[in-house]
C-alpha cells in the first residue's frame, strides 16, 4: 500500500502575547493511499492544527511533511478541505458553489460541458441532485454539508481533509451524514484525514484512529486500528464485540489515561 502522507518529527509553535506557545511536538505518523484515519482528543490537543499543517494553511515550527514526495509548502487542489461550517457563497446555487472549484482544478484543460457533468456527478454522489438550483438559504444544514462535501469530491483530491464535518448538526442528521459518507468512501475509495470527537463516529468510519495527547506539547499518545469489513452497517456494528472492544479502547486512553494525568 502506497504511503501518501508522511509526517516526520513535525511541531508547532505560535507566538503569543505571553511569548511562544507550542501546539504540538514529535507527530509521527504515515497516511497511506485509500486509507481512513481520526484524529480524536480532548479540546485544546491541537487535532486541528494537525489538519491545518496537512492541507498546507499553515507550516510547521520543525520537521518535515510530504505529500506524494513532496514537501507541503502551502495549500493545492490535491488537498481538499470540509469544515464544520460548510463555508458555500450565499449568493451561489448549490451548483455554482461546486463549479467554483471543479473550474479551478479542470478549468484550463477542459470545456463547460465537461465541467458541468463533474458538478452533477458529485451532487449525484451525495444525493443532492435535487438541489442543484437552491441556494445554501433554502436547504438544511445537513443539506449544506453534503453540498460541501461534493465540492470537495468534485475536485478529485488525493487526500480529503474534514475538521469536524458533522459537529454542528443535531444527532440524526450527523448520523445520516455519517452513513453517506461511508457510501461515498465506498465508491470513490477516498484518502481521508477527519477530526472528531465523537468515539462511535471515529470507530464506524476509520481504518485507524489516532489518539493524541494532551495539550500544550500534544504529541501522539496511541493509535487503534480498526479491523472492521467494509461497508459497514451501524445497526449491524451495533451489536458486534470488536466494535465494543474498539469504542472501550478509544474510552480507555481518553477519559482514564488523559484526564488521570492532566489531574
Amino acid at each position: 500500500m502506497k504511503t501518501l502522507v508522511k509526517i516526520e518529527n513535525v511541531g508547532q509553535t505560535f507566538s503569543t502575547k505571553s511569548g511562544k506557545f507550542t501546539a504540538l511536538r514529535d507527530i509521527n505518523l504515515a497516511i497511506n493511499e485509500g486509507e481512513v484515519v481520526t484524529l480524536i482528543g480532548h479540546s485544546g490537543c491541537g487535532k486541528s492544527t494537525l489538519i491545518n499543517l496537512i492541507a498546507g494553511l499553515t507550516l510547521p515550527s520543525s520537521g518535515v511533511l510530504l505529500c506524494d514526495n513532496r514537501e507541503v509548502a502551502g495549500p493545492g487542489p490535491e488537498r481538499a478541505v470540509v469544515f464544520q461550517n460548510h463555508s458555500l457563497l450565499p449568493w451561489m446555487t448549490c451548483s455554482e458553489n461546486v463549479m467554483l472549484a471543479v473550474e479551478r482544478v479542470f478549468g484550463r484543460k477542459e470545456g463547460k460541458p465537461k465541467l458541468k457533468v463533474r458538478v452533477a456527478a458529485a451532487l449525484e454522489m451525495v444525493h443532492m441532485e435535487h438541489a442543484m438550483d437552491k441556494y445554501p438559504h433554502e436547504i438544511s444544514g445537513g443539506m449544506k454539508q453534503r453540498v460541501g462535501i461534493a465540492r470537495a469530491f468534485a475536485m478529485e483530491p488525493r487526500i480529503l481533509l474534514m475538521d469536524e464535518p458533522f459537529g454542528a448538526l443535531d444527532a440524526l442528521t450527523r448520523a445520516s451524514l455519517q452513513d453517506e459518507l461511508n457510501g461515498v468512501l465506498a465508491k470513490t475509495g477516498a484518502t481521508v484525514v477527519m477530526v472528531t470527537h465523537d468515539v462511535d463516529e471515529a470507530v464506524l468510519l476509520s481504518d485507524r484512529i489516532v489518539m493524541m495527547t494532551n495539550g500544550p506539547a500534544a504529541t501522539i499518545g496511541e493509535i487503534v486500528k480498526v479491523d472492521l469489513p467494509r461497508p459497514r452497517d451501524r445497526l449491524e456494528l451495533a451489536e458486534d464485540s470488536r466494535f465494543a472492544a474498539y469504542r472501550a479502547a478509544v474510552f480507555e486512553f481518553l477519559y482514564r489515561k488523559q484526564l488521570k494525568n492532566a489531574a
